[in-house]
């Protein structure tokens, strides 16, 4: 398989870019072939401005979705969006990997989501979920956090459930794209863990990461069970 690792981590020597480097050779020895994109190695760009467009279909309003289907239409997209693009596109599995940030992924990350997942392309029109235009591709989140797992263990946790949290990422974005979503790993109290903790913890992250085509992936909608209108059939 080709497998892209989009990578956010400000810290060469983290615990995250520890993961990442795992993932690369496992994935690798495993005989897939692997790209990474280090989004703050290569100084990624994660405002959407206008200067993502060579060409405009209207100059005077910015409508940034339509400019993304008009633009990559003409060929007329930034070129760093177009370089990322290439991979995503070329890819059948994408694994994102950050720190958790506010419940969240960092700015730069939401960054390259908003740039690289092009409308016209990746969605538009009725071409979410199950008919996305990243349909048949999966994808899976591996993140590390300060939470213990207890905190997010069910819906009167602290935090709430985990799947609550990443609804935004996982549905909202991912499987509304069209990718299969595969379950995350989260690697959990990283700041606070010793030395064997962490080698447990990368240890389990191998055998995920040696079981992608085995995992079930998340169920999200079925097109076929709405109308036109998007409302439910049943």
């Amino acid at each position: 398989m080709n497998i892209l690792i989009v990578h956010a981590h400000p810290e060469p020597q983290s615990f995250c870019t520890a993961m990442k480097d795992l993932a690369v050779s496992t994935l690798e020895q495993a005989g897939h072939q692997v790209q990474v994109s280090d989004l703050y190695a290569i100084n990624w760009n994660p405002v959407a401005s206008a200067a993502d467009f060579a060409a405009r279909s209207n100059p005077d309003y910015l409508v940034y979705a339509l400019e993304q289907r008009h633009a990559h239409g003409q060929g007329a997209l930034a070129a760093d969006i177009s370089a990322e693009l290439d991979k995503l596109l070329a890819a059948d599995v994408v694994i994102f990997n950050f720190p958790m940030f506010w419940c969240s992924v960092p700015a730069i990350l939401k960054g390259w989501i908003d740039r690289v997942l092009v409308s016209g392309v990746c969605y538009g029109g009725l071409r979410f979920y199950d008919r996305g235009g990243l349909s048949g591709k999966k994808a899976m989140l591996s993140f590390t956090l300060g939470a213990q797992p207890h905190m997010f263990a069910n819906e009167q946790a602290i935090h709430g459930e985990l799947s609550l949290m990443l609804r935004h990422l996982q549905r909202g974005t991912l499987a509304y794209a069209g990718l299969s979503v595969l379950p995350p790993f989260a690697a959990y109290h990283v700041p606070y863990i010793d030395h064997d903790a962490r080698t447990t913890m990368l240890a389990d992250y191998r055998e995920q990461l040696l079981r992608l085509d085995e995992l079930q992936p998340l169920s999200f909608p079925n097109m076929a069970a709405f109308d036109r209108q998007l409302n439910p059939l049943d």
